[in-house]
């Protein structure tokens, strides 16, 4: 049965969120800001995808855009509804649930308030259990599909004359990048709806109850913050399948924000022999050791912890802070197709200069 969202359930999202964001994935406040808007207009209900038609349609709500905090991006609640709305109006039919592309501070909580403004339910599937750069990634597999699509994009800075509201078609990988231009364009962060697909298609291809695995670990969190930091961590880890890394100074840090609405770059943790480097698009993509060698990647949740447990974006790593590397092995997540799909990862690997597919493709 499904599960009507609380106040409650807002802090959950958004702490265990964070930890799924693994350096990006949006703001904490504007997720609480998503979550209680949605709660003012009505009572969201989170489902599981087969208490749906097979033959509904389901939509992913998302935002797409650099959460490091570089840019001057302004979006809104209504943004998400409006954005919704366009792309009912092109399909032509209404839209039964909304899933989202990825967990994280803020999208864990992205489908709450289109579901409720259009009546519709929030379907507990993500497109990948932890945040990523590139909306491929959470596009359940239909990245490298010829059929056309629908996409839409809502937002912008609006003091600057940055908003822009954007419909278009075509095929996945085809009309992604647009979007993220749209997103640069805006002001760095933008809302969307896209990929309308049967609930049947999401059953085989989204990573299911994501959105119950991030309420879950924010819970556990939670209960654990009055016993302090270790006590905390010590949660996260046992909650979501994980362990510490690596531990230490943030020794460097060298990130930048490109015109792809991109952050890039890396972030060194410990010195000599016992440094590890984060490499970094948007979000914590691998870990490397001092000698190179490859400790974690995507698809593998990476995450930055303070020493009170609280899990740090890219943008408030700064060199001469303590932190732990939180590593948890996909083999322990549910996996979407998106993650699967080799045709997303060359992009990836051309900005970043490192090799991603042979790693988060193996067994």
């Amino acid at each position: 049965m499904g599960r009507i969202l609380t106040e409650r359930d807002i802090e959950s999202a958004v702490r265990g969120g964070s930890v799924y964001a693994a350096g990006g994935g949006g703001w904490a406040d504007h997720g609480r800001m998503l979550g209680a808007a949605a709660l003012r207009l009505g009572k969201p209900e989170l489902v599981a995808i087969d208490e749906l038609d097979p033959d509904a349609i389901i939509a992913t709500a998302a935002a797409i855009g650099a959460p490091a905090g570089t840019t001057a991006w302004e979006m809104q609640g209504i943004d998400y509804v409006k954005a919704a709305k366009l792309l009912a109006e092109a399909l032509g039919q209404p839209i039964a649930g909304f899933m989202v592309g990825q967990n994280g501070r803020s999208s864990t909580l992205n489908g709450w308030l289109p579901a409720v403004a259009l009546g519709a339910k929030v379907v507990d599937a993500v497109g990948d259990i932890r945040a990523h750069p590139t909306g491929d990634m959470g596009s359940i597999g239909l990245a490298g599909s010829p059929e056309p699509t629908i996409q839409t994009a809502v937002g912008g800075n609006r003091a600057e004359n940055r908003y822009i509201e954007l419909v278009v078609r075509g095929a996945t990988a085809k009309v992604s990048p647009i979007l993220r231009t749209a997103s640069d364009m805006s002001g760095g962060f933008i809302a969307s709806c896209r990929a309308p697909v049967k609930a049947s298609y999401v059953a085989t291809h989204a990573a299911l109850g994501g959105i119950s695995l991030a309420l879950t670990l924010g819970e556990a969190i939670i209960a654990a913050e009055p016993n302090g930091g270790t006590a905390v961590i010590d949660a996260v880890c046992r909650t979501a399948g994980g362990a510490i890394l690596a531990a230490g100074v943030v020794t460097a840090k060298s990130v930048i924000y490109t015109k792809e609405a991109f952050d890039i770059g890396t972030i060194t943790v410990g010195a000599g022999a016992q440094a590890a480097t984060l490499h970094v698009m948007n979000e914590y993509m691998a870990v490397e050791d001092a000698d190179g060698r490859r400790l974690a990647t995507f698809p593998d949740v990476i995450t930055t912890l303070d020493a009170s447990g609280e899990p740090l974006s890219v943008g408030q790593v700064t060199v001469g802070m303590q932190v732990a590397v939180l590593h948890v092995p996909k083999s322990v997540i549910p996996i979407g197709a998106g993650v699967l799909d080799a045709s997303v990862y060359p992009p990836v690997e051309r900005a970043m200069g490192i090799e991603i597919a042979r790693y988060a493709l193996s067994a």
